[in-house]
């Protein structure tokens, strides 16, 4: 398990360095181009983005309060920009036109989930928001929570249709990081259960509960049935942080990993398209070699350890690390990561212990990150 000290800073990027012909357009089109997005830096920014959000809420409940914050969920989503960070409005506008959903197909999903991310992150960059625990905590806890109810009221109002939902297979028809910050909330606490989201009405204290209870909202009938993989993580993974480190792997197999949810996130200016189209495509995957001084470097080539792609066995956070492995952050693809074996759907009187066991010993061995 890795500790805020394990998490390197996130890196800085001046708006003076940002060229006005590299603004965010989408770029992902063929499976050859979603590759050679988990090799840019774009990309390991936010994997180290959402680790450093999650490490911030750690032991957090809800409701937040901090009375002497500024209101910079306001701030953000009127999207008032002070001086310094003007020049950035036009590299900033692309992912907020895509975090609220399609305006044409009148959906959805956890690609315009991501692109709402991508704009904390972008805005962090920048240091509109400054990456410290307390900022990065009312980010989620605060920022992320607004869009959440937004999102859901706006699901409500316009009937939005989800987004390539995976049906009864998918998480959620409509989101996902919300699952992965909550569950970071009870990571470190032991008197809740997994277990404990089978036995609604629940408690609004984390992320994970109310994105249980959204679920409650608008499906029907037998949690294992409509949600058959949230109720197989809830009797077959023995704790929150396996449930966390799981979704992880999840998110970035499911969401990051699937050609048809980001072809439509934009890309480029902040988040660097940073791999060379004369680069063959066997090397895109390698461990790219530590950055220069310079906080915004130009695209160039990676270079590592010919045919070497890492993952998180191979590889350790430190903090001197200015530059992490592009597939460091989330981990390695584990598609599967959480999915039910075949046989372990049904109500919870279905799964005997030794099962629930089998199961959780097969996240644990393929989360490889700690005990």
């Amino acid at each position: 398990m890795y500790t805020a000290a394990d998490l390197p800073p996130l890196r800085h990027v001046s708006v003076n360095d940002l060229s006005p012909d590299d603004t965010p357009t989408p770029k992902i089109r063929t499976d050859e181009d979603l590759e050679m997005w988990k090799a840019t830096r774009g990309y390991q920014d936010y994997g180290l983005f959402l680790r450093r959000l999650t490490q911030a809420v750690v032991g957090c409940p809800l409701p937040w309060t901090e009375p002497d914050c500024p209101q910079e969920a306001d701030a953000l989503l009127a999207v008032l920009l002070p001086a310094s960070c003007r020049p950035a409005a036009p590299f900033l506008k692309p992912y907020l036109l895509t975090s609220f959903g399609s305006f044409t197909r009148i959906d959805y999903g956890t690609g315009h989930e991501t692109s709402f991310a991508l704009l904390l992150l972008c805005l962090t960059l920048i240091r509109f928001f400054t990456p410290e625990p307390r900022t990065e905590r009312e980010l989620v806890l605060v920022v992320f929570l607004r869009y959440l109810r937004l999102c859901w009221r706006l699901q409500d109002v316009y009937k939005l249709e989800p987004a390539g939902s995976h049906g009864v297979w998918g998480l959620d028809d409509y989101s996902f990081l919300g699952y992965i910050f909550g569950s970071g909330q009870l990571r470190d606490q032991t008197e809740i259960p997994v277990s404990a989201i089978l036995h609604p009405p629940l408690p609004l204290t984390n992320l994970y509960f109310m994105s249980i209870m959204r679920i409650h909202e608008v499906k029907h009938g037998p949690f294992h049935e409509h949600s058959s993989q949230l109720h197989s993580i809830a009797v077959g993974v023995a704790s929150w942080a396996k449930v966390n480190s799981g979704l992880f792997k999840m998110y970035e197999a499911e969401v990051l990993g699937k050609r048809v949810v980001v072809q439509h996130v934009p890309l480029g200016g902040l988040l660097e398209w940073n791999v060379r189209p004369d680069v063959h495509h066997e090397n895109l995957l390698r461990k790219p070699t530590a950055p220069s001084t310079s906080s915004h470097v130009p695209p160039g080539p990676l270079s590592a350890s010919r045919g070497m792609t890492p993952t998180i066995a191979d590889e350790t956070l430190h903090p001197s690390d200015a530059l992490v492995s592009a597939r460091l952050p989330l981990g390695p693809t584990a598609s599967t990561i959480l999915r039910p074996r075949i046989g372990a759907m049904g109500p919870p009187t279905s799964f005997s212990a030794s099962a629930s066991t089998s199961d959780a010993e097969e996240v644990r061995n393929d989360a490889g990150e700690g005990a």
